[in-house]
């Protein structure tokens, strides 16, 4: 390995200098610093989620402000602090499952519009009464938020189910690459959309698609906004969760599962038949960058193109990266949800073979050639740090880039602008 892939200078390489020392480029200030939401839900929603709530942006997309503000201003009155309680998830069912009952009464009188909205204000507040993590690898780790789950799949399915459009479909693909014996034998759940051909003879015709790897937290039913751009483009949209998150079969704790996991969807791809294979691209988001950039490398003769948003490659297993980006943006704790969702039994275990088992360097991927791969963060992401978007540049084919001076993890709101002309060009 290399001085320049070990450490961020040869400053730093010369004097021998800890992990902990390197000079980040987000500054030492905001490496060090602990952000105030991590107080309890009321500094949560009173110093962070707020604001974006009040706007239906990230994490609070689809949803409205005057479902959430009694929930938790209720959260807060009960002195309910943490995610992690059953009591937390539960104060957030019944809203949910008002909303989707109205929304079923909209539909059944013709009110598609009104029930659309209804439905995807539902499946808002279900995201956040799940949040911050679920899994079913090896067992559900909250029966809760399980629940919370499945009714939001199911309700996210009657909405998908009267769009004007592409209709949402749901589909079981076989595992057929998955480990014999095992439960990578189950099916892999993805959530496909194909544009309704125009009338002009396009029937038949096979379409570009985008397979859309989510994150930790963001699963299937939260991302209709960039599928409803992928289909006013004429793409498909293929959308599925990444190991150890959600319904995923994949062996969390083996680091090339996700090479199977891609393997047995891109085969089922191509024997749809619906699907461009010679002009099928990937963006991976957040913790899906990591497997978007994987699979450029490890697929790159079947893939057009990928994105990869907010991806940690390398730096981002490191014990003291991890240990102060506990404090950082994300709303809740950080480390023992990645620790269950690469399969570690505890976070002391996940930070000492985390980089070791799946870091790209360590494990020689990024020295492989791969597909046209665009990177895109903000220069001061507090998860997935900025370095682990630049070592690829060091590494194997030339890659794409754009980084936002300033911006924190995924690099947003900017970063949507510079990826749909880039996957533009890449399946015109």
């Amino acid at each position: 390995m290399s001085s320049a892939a070990k450490g961020v200078s040869e400053a730093d390489c010369a004097s021998h200098t800890t992990p902990a020392s390197r000079n980040w480029i987000m500054g030492k200030e905001a490496f060090e610093r602990r952000m105030p939401h991590h107080d309890g839900i009321k500094a949560l929603w009173e110093t962070k989620w707020k604001h974006p709530c009040s706007l239906s942006v990230y994490p609070f997309h689809d949803g409205a402000y005057e479902d959430f503000e009694p929930i938790f201003r209720e959260l807060i009155e009960n002195n309910i602090t943490t995610s992690t309680s059953p009591a937390y998830t539960q104060t957030f069912l019944p809203t949910a499952r008002l909303l989707a009952s109205d929304a079923d009464l909209a539909a059944s009188r013709g009110d598609y519009a009104l029930a659309t909205s209804l439905y995807l204000r539902a499946c808002a507040v279900y995201r956040i009464a799940r949040f911050p993590y679920i899994t079913s690898f090896p067992t559900i780790n909250a029966k809760d938020k399980w629940t919370a789950w499945e009714e939001q799949k199911r309700t996210y399915l009657k909405a998908g189910q009267i769009w004007e459009g592409a209709k949402l479909e749901e589909h079981g693909v076989p595992h057929r690459w998955g480990k014999e014996g095992e439960r990578e034998g189950g099916g892999i759940w993805i959530y496909v959309r194909v544009p309704v051909p125009e009338e002009n003879g396009d029937a038949g015709k096979k379409v570009p698609a985008v397979i859309l790897m989510t994150g930790l937290d963001g699963y299937r039913p939260d991302n209709t906004a960039r599928c409803d751009e992928f289909e006013k483009r004429g793409w498909a949209s293929v959308v599925v969760e990444i190991p150890g998150t959600a319904d995923c079969p994949a062996d969390s704790s083996d680091p090339e599962a996700p090479d199977r996991l891609w393997s047995s969807l891109l085969d089922w791809m191509q024997e749809d038949g619906r699907f461009d294979m010679g002009r099928v691209a990937v963006w991976g988001l957040s913790s899906g960058g990591y497997y978007a950039v994987r699979v450029a490398h490890t697929h790159r003769e079947r893939l057009a193109g990928c994105v990869a948003q907010g991806a940690g490659t390398h730096y981002f297993f490191d014990p003291e990266w991890l240990e102060k980006a506990e404090g950082h943006e994300y709303p809740f704790e950080l480390l023992p949800a990645l620790a269950m969702k690469h399969g570690f039994t505890s976070v002391e275990e996940y930070k000492a073979k985390a980089m070791k088992t799946f870091s790209l360097l360590e494990n020689g991927i990024l020295d492989k050639p791969s597909t046209r791969l665009l990177l895109i963060n903000g220069t001061h992401d507090g998860l997935m740090p900025i370095e682990d978007s630049m070592l690829l540049m060091e590494h194997g084919t030339p890659k794409e880039a754009r980084f936002f001076a300033g911006a924190l993890h995924m690099g947003y709101p900017m970063a949507n602008y510079s990826v749909y002309p880039w996957l533009e060009q890449v399946l015109a």
